[in-house]
């Protein structure tokens, strides 16, 4: 039953051995035999945090913006190890955020407003995924005044 479980919910989606072992907890599947399921998923390969950790770190960075503090803080929340999520966030460096950070800024940045207040909203959305206040402030200061330049506060003309 046990096996069962865990190769069905392994078919969905990749899964740590927590997230494996906290569902077979739930269906109140006896801890030894657990053990000795997960153990034998280790060793056959279906299951491999290491890479589970890159992938998501990969896949979260890219599509959803997200900085390494964020990504930690997820990769800490499906359990993987201190040692493998280290190595996986060993990927992205300071340049590889600051690029997704201009990326986040210029997809969430809309012209028909006043720039002081996107980008006090935009500071606060990189809060949110991980980016450094510093990095941060510097990116949306640029972008302010870049954008406060050409901004007309009395809206486009009408004819």
């Amino acid at each position: 039953m046990a096996r069962a479980i865990a190769l069905r919910l392994l078919t969905g989606a990749p899964r740590t051995r927590r997230q494996l072992a906290d569902a077979l907890a739930r269906k109140d599947v006896p801890d030894d035999v657990a053990e000795r399921v997960l153990d034998r998923f280790v060793d056959v390969g279906l299951i491999d945090d290491a890479a589970y950790a890159e992938s998501l770190v990969r896949s979260k960075h890219q599509s959803r913006g997200l900085a390494r503090p964020a990504l930690a803080m997820e990769l800490r929340r499906k359990g993987v190890s201190d040692e493998d999520a280290r190595e996986a966030l060993a990927s992205i460096d300071e340049a590889d955020e600051e690029v997704a950070a201009r990326a986040l800024i210029q997809r969430r940045w809309r012209d028909d407003g006043d720039p002081v207040v996107q980008g006090r909203r935009i500071l606060a959305m990189l809060g949110r995924k991980g980016y450094s206040s510093g990095l941060a402030a510097r990116l949306v200061r640029e972008m302010v005044d870049d954008r406060a330049q050409s901004w007309d506060p009395s809206g486009p003309e009408q004819d």
